[in-house]
């Protein structure tokens, strides 16, 4: 049985890319453009736009690429970059604004809604939430990020991404529940 190798090694690729091998760096790009467009797409409504930014964050990774030292997944890497990028653009567009106000987390609204949702249609519902909200959500519940590291990323306090967070979630099940009445009849 013959095994035939489809993908060549990333470690292996990266170095001829810092060598500012094209067909190395076209390769990585083809390996990791789908995933890098989405999470521009995750903060910036336009995927025209979301390409713009991936684009710009490709430019940024091959430009830094000897500064990947290897501690930890190149992947992960580029992720930073990419949210980074996606965070400045959304600076440059308008002010972010994060409301600030203390909140009882204890009576967080977490009813859990069981409902057959698309991608699709998630993403409109992630789309429409306020700028401030959109961001700490995608940020903390789809990026994994921590609070402290939102805080520190957006130049906010921790409480602030802990309101933004719970605003956002308790305005997602609002929008899914209006959503599930109005396509149930029920409204």
């Amino acid at each position: 049985m013959k095994v035939i190798q489809l993908h060549k090694n990333e470690s292996t690729l990266i170095k001829r890319a810092v060598k500012n091998n094209r067909e190395a760096q076209h390769m990585l790009f083809e390996l990791h453009a789908p995933k890098m467009l989405s999470i521009c797409r995750y903060y910036v409504k336009d995927v025209y736009q979301a390409e713009e930014i991936m684009m710009n964050g490709f430019f940024k990774v091959f430009t830094n690429l000897k500064s990947f030292r290897g501690e930890g997944s190149f992947e992960g890497w580029m992720r930073r970059i990419m949210v980074r990028e996606s965070i400045s653009y959304l600076r440059q567009q308008k002010d972010i604004e994060f409301a600030v106000e203390e909140l009882d987390f204890k009576n967080e609204f977490t009813n859990n809604i069981e409902t057959e949702i698309e991608v699709e249609d998630i993403q409109r519902l992630i789309d429409e939430l306020p700028e401030g909200y959109k961001i700490v959500f995608v940020m903390y519940a789809i990026q994994g990020y921590k609070h402290q590291e939102i805080a520190e990323l957006l130049n906010i306090a921790e409480s602030t991404s802990k309101s933004q967070l719970f605003k956002a979630r308790k305005l997602l099940q609002e929008k899914i529940k209006n959503r599930n009445k109005t396509s149930y009849g029920t409204n």
